[in-house]
């Protein structure tokens, strides 16, 4: 614009400067091209925004899951260990009372243990449980299983 002005306006003796452009009316095909484009801009940047969003969501879930597992385990952990000092004073109070050694009153614990088990087994109306067959025998070996399984578990909690 300025160019073609100059260039008439030269042959006035007149100089242009500058030219000011206040009413730039692009045909409507271009205004919509470039608001097509701005609109595009826009859903592209909050796509981005949304994806980002849905990152950190999925990722403070998972720290959350992990947590919340870390701490079932630590209950669980700390359960069993109340447990094998509840039954390691058990053992000692009635060794000291009968003189009996620890292994023969283990076993008479961990068989005290197994029928109350099973008795509030039977006691449930809605207990749907698989009875195996036992004997006076098979006992020994399940309260040696359960005793091996008490050990084991001891050392690894002291080391």
């Amino acid at each position: 614009m300025k160019e073609h002005l100059d260039d008439t306006m030269k042959s006035f003796g007149w100089e242009v400067l500058s030219a000011l452009v206040t009413d730039v009316d692009p045909a409507e095909n271009v205004k919509a091209a470039m608001n097509e484009i701005q609109a595009q801009s826009r859903l592209q940047i909050a796509a981005q925004a949304k994806g980002e969003a849905n990152k950190i969501l999925t990722v403070k879930n998972a720290e959350a899951d992990a947590e919340s597992k870390r701490l079932q385990g630590e209950g669980v952990a700390n359960q069993r260990k109340a447990i094998v000092e509840g039954l390691r004073e058990s053992v000692k109070q009635f060794q000291d009372a009968t003189g009996v050694n620890a292994t023969e009153v283990l076993r008479l614990v961990l068989l005290t243990q197994y029928f109350d088990t099973l008795k509030e087994i039977g006691v449930s109306a809605s207990s749907k449980a698989i009875m195996l067959p036992h004997a006076p025998a098979g006992m020994a070996d399940i309260a040696d299983q359960i005793t091996k399984a008490i050990i084991t578990g001891e050392e690894a909690t002291n080391h």
